[in-house]
C-alpha cells in the first residue's frame, strides 16, 4: 500500500485550480480526492488540478457553464460515467438548468449513441435526486445558481 503524503508545497496554477475545481465540484469532492492521495497518485491529483482546472478551466474565452456543457457531452462520447456524476453536479453548480443537461444528453444519443446517452440521464436522475434531498427538496441547484450565474457568465469571461 501506497504511503500517504504529507502536505505539499503547491504552487500559483494549483491554488487557481484548487479554487475553481471547488466551485464547480465541490468542495467535498475536492477534499475526499486529496485526502486519498498518495504518494502514488498525488502527482495526477496535481496535473488534474493545475492542467485542467488551473490552465484550461481558468481560461476567459468560454464560461464555466460552456465548459460545463462540452465536459458532458465529451464524458458521454467517451463513455465516462464516473466523471459524468461528477460532472453534472458541477453543470448544476455553474448555473446549468435539469432542462438544459438532458438536451446535451438527447444530442449526444444521436452522434454518440444510446447506450451511453441512456446511462448519463440516468447518473443525471440521480444527481438530481440527490442534489434535491441535499437542499431540503428545494429545485436541483437552485440554490447555488445564484452565484454561479455570476462566475460563470460574463464576469467569467473578464467582461
Amino acid at each position: 500500500m501506497a504511503k500517504k503524503i504529507a502536505k505539499r508545497k503547491t504552487s500559483k496554477k494549483f491554488d487557481t485550480g484548487i479554487a475553481i475545481r471547488r466551485q464547480v465540484v465541490g468542495d467535498a469532492y475536492v477534499d475526499r480526492a486529496l485526502a486519498a492521495a498518495d504518494e502514488l497518485t498525488w502527482p495526477m491529483q496535481e496535473l488534474i488540478t493545475e492542467y485542467c482546472w488551473g490552465t484550461v478551466w481558468a481560461r476567459p474565452q468560454l464560461t464555466r457553464r460552456e465548459r460545463s456543457l462540452l465536459n458532458l457531452a465529451m464524458l458521454t462520447a467517451l463513455n465516462r460515467p464516473h466523471e459524468v456524476k461528477i460532472h453534472v453536479r458541477g453543470a448544476l453548480n455553474n448555473g446549468v438548468s435539469k432542462a438544459e443537461i438532458v438536451e446535451v444528453f438527447l444530442q449526444t444519443c444521436v452522434y454518440c449513441g444510446v447506450p451511453a446517452a441512456v446511462d448519463s440521464i440516468r447518473i443525471a436522475q440521480e444527481v438530481f435526486a440527490e442534489a434535491a434531498a441535499e437542499h431540503g427538496g428545494e429545485r436541483a441547484g437552485a440554490k447555488e445558481r445564484g452565484d454561479a450565474r455570476e462566475r460563470g457568465g460574463a464576469r467569467d469571461r473578464g467582461r
